[in-house]
């Protein structure tokens, strides 16, 4: 991946700010990320965390418990590195790397593959992340940040 692309990806975190975030955020992000998805009849789990807090989740028909494990590590991805999971992952292999190997992290614990994204609020940074599981991983990125753009109208 280019060093264009991957400043396409950090591009879409100073973009997706919310202005505050609380769990009526969490409902109301959910349930449009929930809609859009039976829209596309898209076989997904989606998962809302701030912190270790599960916020929101759902798992739509053709998900299965699998999306859960990934959308954990997804997330655990997005909480210590403060990007989306698809943008870490990518930077690895634009370095020459494999996330799975160089990282020296626990496969079972994190997954830098596409399909969570920071929740950033202005003011306070990254305070949690939104996931998506259950595409390919660019497709995963793409729906999240897609209905992230709907939701925040930019």
């Amino acid at each position: 991946m280019s060093d264009e692309a991957l400043e396409t990806l950090l591009a879409q975190e100073d973009r997706l700010v919310f202005p505050r975030f609380d769990e009526q955020t969490a409902w109301e992000l959910g349930g449009a990320l929930r809609a859009a998805a039976l829209a596309e009849r898209l076989p997904v789990a989606i998962a809302i965390r701030r912190g270790a807090a599960l916020l929101f989740h759902t798992a739509l028909p053709g998900a299965s418990a699998d999306n859960d494990g990934w959308l954990r590590r997804k997330a655990a991805v997005v909480e210590r590195y403060g990007h989306s999971s698809y943008y870490v992952g990518c930077r690895f292999r634009a370095e020459g790397g494999d996330f799975d190997v160089d990282s020296r992290l626990d496969t079972g614990e994190y997954a830098a593959h596409g399909g969570a994204f920071p929740l950033i609020v202005a003011g306070s940074g990254a305070i949690g992340s939104v996931g998506v599981s259950g595409l390919p991983q660019v497709e995963d990125h793409r729906f999240v940040v897609t209905q992230l753009e709907r939701f925040l109208n930019t």
